[in-house]
């Protein structure tokens, strides 16, 4: 009889502990509140009143948060060799991102956020992916009040794959049809997300699918849905074929780069100084 070898723990540049879960928690639900402020307050809201300032407001504040949480994130295990691999896989992402410059959704970047989670897990993945966002944003010029939305989405996304079931023992084709199905939903959250804090910006007047601070949440959330269909539908699709795309078509070899460099790594194993002989 043969006995199947025990499934070896995959090791994690970050464990979360409870102080990152808390902030974790706190600025995804500023992040939640700042999302979707436009449904949540009702026509006759002071909120709506300054329904100009409100996402400026937001975007101050969650940059502000997820910075926190970078740092508590970081302060809880973020050890030189897990510096080092942030650094070039989010260099590396925000090198991937301008290949396409977003023409028709074509953004590499995505199915290396998939893959990079999965391996390094949601605490490593969030930081990963807010970094690289800001990297990219400064690389293309892209920083506006869009951005700290943007680092929270991707930190959401990258997260999301740590997150995702049998990081031990799944392999094979199983796992790269859960991570390509991951990539391809994820890639139309990423988008909805980026259209709810790009939404209340659009003048009302200046379009019948903008948000309107004196309409009910029904009417609002018609505008929005029609908002979607208009301007981002055929990006949110592109993206997610280029990311299932790239997943089954490279995952695998980048699967095996990264696991190899991770059990290479050690993360788990404290750094140490011999002294000299004597």
């Amino acid at each position: 009889m043969t006995v199947a070898p025990a499934s070896v723990p995959q090791a994690r540049p970050v464990r979360l502990g409870p102080r990152s879960l808390v902030a974790l928690a706190l600025v995804s639900a500023v992040g939640v509140a700042a999302l979707t402020w436009p449904f949540l307050a009702p026509p006759a809201s002071q909120l709506n009143a300054h329904a100009q300032d409100a996402p400026w407001l937001f975007a101050g504040l969650l940059i502000l948060l997820v910075a926190v949480v970078t740092a508590t994130i970081s302060e809880s295990g973020l050890g030189p060799k897990a510096v080092a691999m942030l650094g070039v896989l989010a260099a590396t992402g925000a090198a991937l991102r301008p290949i396409g410059a977003g023409t028709a959704g074509i953004e590499p970047m995505f199915f290396l956020m998939v893959l990079s989670g999965r391996v390094l897990g949601p605490g490593f993945g969030f930081v990963l992916g807010s970094v690289t966002m800001f990297a990219s944003a400064l690389l293309t010029g892209g920083v506006g009040p869009w951005m700290p939305f943007q680092m929270l989405a991707m930190g959401w996304f990258t997260m999301g794959a740590g997150l995702l079931p049998g990081p031990d023992r799944l392999r094979g084709r199983a796992e790269l049809l859960l991570l390509a199905a991951y990539g391809f939903l994820a890639a139309f959250a990423y988008g909805t997300v980026m259209n709810l804090a790009g939404w209340p910006f659009m003048n009302e007047n200046a379009s019948n699918i903008a948000f309107d601070p004196d309409a009910a949440v029904p009417a609002n959330l018609a505008r929005f849905l029609a908002y979607c269909l208009a301007t981002s539908l055929g990006w949110d699709l592109g993206r997610a074929l280029v990311t299932v795309l790239l997943t089954l078509a490279v995952g695998p070899a980048v699967l095996k780069a990264l696991r190899r460099a991770t059990r290479r790594a050690a993360f788990e194993t404290p750094v140490t100084f011999d002294g000299p002989a004597a």
